[in-house]
């Protein structure tokens, strides 16, 4: 035990999650997870949800995409106003969302469809907003991420993340870095740090604010 305690806080200088992922073990994982998502990540993820559709009601522009659109949570939530183009790597998620968007007669919704958010094929400059809701923590390399909706999103348009980051101290950071073997099972990264997503220029400069429960997730906002 003291031997592990050791090489888990020794390597705590390094941002980059211990235990890659890569796109056939997401889709794997929440191919698991599709059908009782709703039930064990819903309650416990709604107000990290909440208050990122909240940010995204409250900025300029319509055209929004949200990476990460899983089975359609959010997607009840956004203004009229607002029109939303979803991605999702997994197709039995987005087979839910579209079953939620017929369900609750969601009108808003431009598209749902099966991509990688590191490489879309979405033109330069394509939405005024792009929302990752819990997917940093699960695409093989989130640099890539921060670059592709850098490149999709408008001059003066905005990013927003929500996510969990891992603690820099403390029990949790003990025990999400015990965790952070177990990634490749969970379909995410236990051990994320939010160094791996945003280069220090963007932190610097980003708004960041702790959401309920426990503080457990972080949205993060800034400007394109």
């Amino acid at each position: 035990m003291i031997l592990l305690f050791h090489q888990i806080w020794s390597n705590s200088v390094s941002p980059l999650p211990h235990t890659a992922l890569n796109a056939d073990a997401v889709k794997l994982a929440y191919r698991r997870w599709a059908k009782v998502y709703d039930t064990v990540f819903g309650t416990v993820s709604s107000f990290g949800r909440r208050c990122a559709v909240e940010k995204v009601n409250s900025l300029p522009g319509k055209k929004i995409l949200e990476v990460g659109v899983g089975t359609g949570l959010a997607l009840p939530s956004y203004h009229n106003d607002k029109r939303v183009t979803g991605i999702d790597l997994s197709t039995d998620m987005l087979e839910k969302a579209k079953q939620r968007m017929k369900k609750e007669k969601i009108d808003n919704v431009d598209a749902l469809l099966e991509m990688d958010a590191e490489a879309t094929t979405f033109e330069t400059d394509s939405f005024d907003i792009a929302v990752g809701m819990f997917v940093a923590s699960v695409v093989p390399h989130p640099d890539r991420l921060f670059k592709e909706l850098q490149r999709v999103v408008k001059p003066g348009g905005h990013i927003l993340f929500v996510n969990h980051f891992i603690a820099q101290k403390g029990l949790r950071s003990y025990v999400e870095r015990i965790m952070a073997p177990a990634s490749k099972a969970l379909g995410w990264h236990p051990d994320f740090a939010i160094q791996s997503l945003l280069p220090p220029e963007v932190l610097k400069r980003a708004e960041i604010n702790s959401v309920p429960p426990l503080g457990l997730f972080t949205l993060v906002s800034f400007e394109r």
